[in-house]
């Protein structure tokens, strides 16, 4: 990682800071999930950074990106998303996501189709018709995940990280730090903003996708959001649309079955 630099971009009327690989090699962008930050993705990028100029951004209201007082729905981080790599230069990468970063990504290859050439959604909140929390429900979220994140500042990094590792056992040890340190860092206006019912509904997106798209799941029972039916209306939607399910891991995919994430991303990559 010694080699990595960082930089920051101002797009969509938003400072954006981003850590990079560099070099002569095609451009892959990841986008984090929510309370997580772009370094998050730090054990993926090692693995991927001799292939791919891996550029990781922090997004509105995480990390070293600013903080406005809103802005914070699908629609407006896809459009900082598309503005970064506009600003950059990357022309048409490969981006992929987690979670809110995917929710972000499917919206971006939605709305700017000339900004990717193929994406990658791991457990994005893909919630089915009919199970969408109500406006109440969600204000409470907001309230909660307010809450949540005042209380892990609190804690500073040492004990946040024996945290982790005590509810997390089969994440590895490098994913600690970088996770610890995205919670000490998140702005509060994010964890108080957190909408969804002014933005379509991910089955209405969905099908405007024109580039190749992976959809990577896990076991629901573990806590991943996507369920198999939800895949296949998915599948549904898109017929384009590439299903791998690994198996043994909740809604971090990547953190707890990662071998089997990196060879389906891998894949999928060399693919497109």
């Amino acid at each position: 990682m010694s080699e990595w630099f960082s930089g920051e971009v101002v797009a969509n009327g938003l400072r954006t800071h981003y850590y990079r690989t560099g070099g002569d090699r095609p451009p892959l962008v990841l986008a984090h999930g929510a309370t997580d930050d772009g370094l998050c993705w730090t054990r993926l990028a090692r693995a991927l950074e001799a292939e791919y100029d891996v550029i990781m951004p922090d997004a509105r209201g995480h990390g070293l990106s600013e903080a406005p007082e809103g802005g914070y729905t699908a629609t407006e981080r896809a459009a900082d998303l598309a503005g970064l790599i506009e600003a950059l230069g990357l022309g048409q990468p490969a981006v992929g996501g987690h979670s809110m970063g995917a929710q972000t990504v499917l919206y971006l290859a939605a709305g700017y189709p000339d900004r990717v050439r193929c994406v990658i959604l791991e457990d994005p909140p893909f919630w089915r018709p009919g199970q969408q929390p109500s406006e109440e429900e969600r204000q409470q979220r907001a309230a909660r995940m307010r809450q949540n994140a005042l209380e892990m500042k609190a804690l500073g990094r040492e004990a946040l990280i024996a945290r982790c590792r005590a509810e997390h056992p089969t994440w590895a040890e490098e994913e600690l730090g970088p996770w610890a340190d995205a919670k000490l860092r998140v702005s509060e206006r994010f964890a108080g903003a957190v909408r969804l019912a002014d933005q379509p509904p991910w089955w209405e997106v969905l099908p405007r996708v024109r580039c190749p798209a992976l959809l990577v799941t896990a076991d629901p029972e573990r806590g991943a959001i996507v369920t198999p039916e939800t895949a296949a209306e998915a599948r549904r939607l898109l017929p384009s649309l590439e299903v791998v399910h690994i198996p043994g891991a909740g809604h971090n995919i990547r953190r707890e079955q990662f071998d089997a994430f990196l060879a389906a991303v891998r894949a999928f990559l060399a693919a497109h």
